[in-house]
């Protein structure tokens, strides 16, 4: 009998990780385009096309209070209309076509953005952009948790946070080589940029499978198999594919016996409002975090609050968010389950967005504020990326049903976005000189909430690290509490292997094997090639 327990590693998975990696890809346009647009603020030739003179100001121009919001939040906005539709739109036509229509928006709304010097036509582009933001977010992380092994999907759903990372990384050091440009080319040349990750995911996008569990949930169930075997290559024996398999066709047939309709209703029936109002929550806390507000802003908060290289400490706190990443992905695999890494996050966030303004309200001189400032938040970016950010799409995406993710994720990445949106459209009445003033202050609020996250985190999120989809979906139909969720022993699993040893369920012979004979081919060439 074959090991039910045994987790294979990621280089035996690697043919799975470079399919994720290539659907992923796709978070780096958000990353790159909230630290472009937000350093944008903060150069004279953007604001020449798009701002006023000041002579108070540090570098002789500001920005309208208004047009800051919008440019910031009408991509959220346009990002929480199609996550709200994204249910709609996977029931019908899956998660490869819904990015592939993503990239095509993108083209378009980065063209409209390069060309005019029209605030009304800006704020169209920013729209469109936000629509085709929402498709990439949410389909990527939905295929992702799908495809992913029970084992990996914890590292494999934390690419997203990996990516944005990255995105940000790439903004910040592209507007930090244009930012001396006095023409349109400062803003022209980052824009630009937006076209490259799009062309690169929709090529790569023929070389991906569809999810195995819509194709299987649409009935297409030949096509849900070879897509199954082509995520996994070599890492399973077919022994364990075939439980793999069987496993998951036991879930859907459980699912169905519960389901009452196919659509957004069903999130709010039965057991899975539960799971609706935890992924719900769970995106929530990444607006709670304040995350969004320096993501949109940081630059601009950096200059108003006394450091002298914004760009450059931009970068240098993306950077260390990004080994935060690193870091946390690896202590989600190793060391801590996904509750406690969020508890550890929020808490120290929290503390990240106090301390500074403690300082603040202490009367210390401005360099040591600024000092202050500028080491806690790269400490909030390393903590905040760990962990809050590392894990909450894992958590977000596992902890809903089969045959409602696509709803379910994008209903939740909606309600994170027009929370974005609120963050977007009301901090700069918190930190733009012209308003409150508040600086480093405005870390009151953010850490009261972070705190209150510490809360929901203990009391409500399981732990769901090592289980497959299918036992969540089995553990939450059968009401299992928090405090009791680590030590349940699944029937689905034990059903599938009885499915396995009968031949219930069995995947042809043929097509594993012409899958692996192709990766094998495949070795030998590249060895010849070395």
């Amino acid at each position: 009998m074959f090991d039910q327990t045994k987790e294979s590693s990621l280089w035996a998975n690697r043919k799975c990780l470079l399919i994720c990696c290539i659907v992923s890809i796709a978070n780096t346009q958000y990353g790159f385009d909230t630290a472009a647009v937000g350093g944008l603020q903060a150069m004279p030739g953007f604001l020449k096309v798009f701002g006023f003179e000041n002579p108070k100001s540090p570098i002789g121009y500001s920005i309208d209070p208004t047009f800051q919001q919008l440019i910031s939040s009408l991509l959220t906005l346009g990002s929480f209309i199609s996550s709200l539709l994204a249910g709609v739109f996977a029931a019908y036509f899956g998660r490869k076509n819904a990015i592939w229509l993503a990239c095509v928006l993108n083209a378009a709304a980065v063209a409209i953005q390069i060309a005019t010097t029209s605030k009304g036509a800006i704020y169209v582009g920013r729209l469109l952009l936000g629509i085709a933001n929402g498709f990439l977010v949410t389909f990527s992380n939905v295929y992702t948790s799908e495809a992913a092994p029970a084992h990996l999907r914890g590292v494999l759903v934390a690419l997203f946070a990996y990516w944005v990372n990255i995105g940000s990384i790439l903004g910040g050091t592209v507007n930090n080589f244009t930012k001396r440009r006095l023409d349109k080319s400062c803003y022209q040349i980052p824009l630009g940029c937006l076209y490259i990750v799009p062309t690169i995911l929709a090529i790569g996008l023929f070389f991906v499978p569809e999810s195995p569990r819509f194709l299987l949930h649409q009935g297409r169930e030949a096509e849900a198999k070879r897509s199954l075997v082509t995520l996994r290559g070599t890492a399973l024996t077919a022994e364990e594919l075939e439980f793999e398999w069987a496993e998951m066709v036991r879930g859907m047939e459980e699912e169905k016996k519960t389901a009452k309709s196919v659509g957004w209703v069903d999130m709010f029936r039965g057991t899975d409002l539960r799971r609706t109002l935890l992924c719900y929550g769970m995106i929530s806390c990444q607006s709670a975090s304040g995350i969004w507000f320096l993501i949109a802003y940081q630059t601009y908060f950096l200059q108003q609050g006394g450091v002298t290289k914004p760009f450059e400490y931009t970068i240098m706190t993306s950077c260390i968010g990004f080994i935060g990443v690193n870091v946390g992905m690896y202590a989600m695999r190793h060391i801590f389950g996904r509750r406690s890494i969020l508890i550890l996050g929020a808490c120290a966030c929290g503390l990240c967005q106090l301390i500074p303004a403690i300082t603040a309200s202490a009367g210390v001189s401005a360099r040591i504020q600024a000092n202050t400032l500028t080491a806690f938040i790269a400490l909030f970016k390393f903590f905040y990326n760990g962990c809050v950010g590392g894990a909450s799409y894992p958590v977000a995406t596992e902890v809903v049903s089969t045959r409602l993710r696509a709803w379910t994720v994008g209903s939740a990445t909606a309600i994170g976005y027009l929370l974005a949106w609120l963050v977007s459209f009301c901090s700069p009445y918190f930190i733009n000189p012209a308003e409150l003033g508040l600086g480093a202050k405005y870390g009151y609020v953010w850490a009261g909430s972070n705190f209150a996250c510490v809360i929901f985190f203990f009391v409500f999120m399981p732990e769901m690290k090592g289980r497959s989809l299918e036992e969540l979906d089995e553990m939450f139909l059968n009401r299992v509490s928090v405090r009791k969720f680590p030590k349940y022993q699944s029937h689905l699993r034990e059903d599938a292997a009885n499915d396995v040893l009968q031949g219930k369920f069995g995947i042809d012979e043929k097509v594993v094997v012409v899958s692996h004979a192709e990766e094998v081919e495949a070795g030998q060439v590249a060895d010849k090639r070395e």
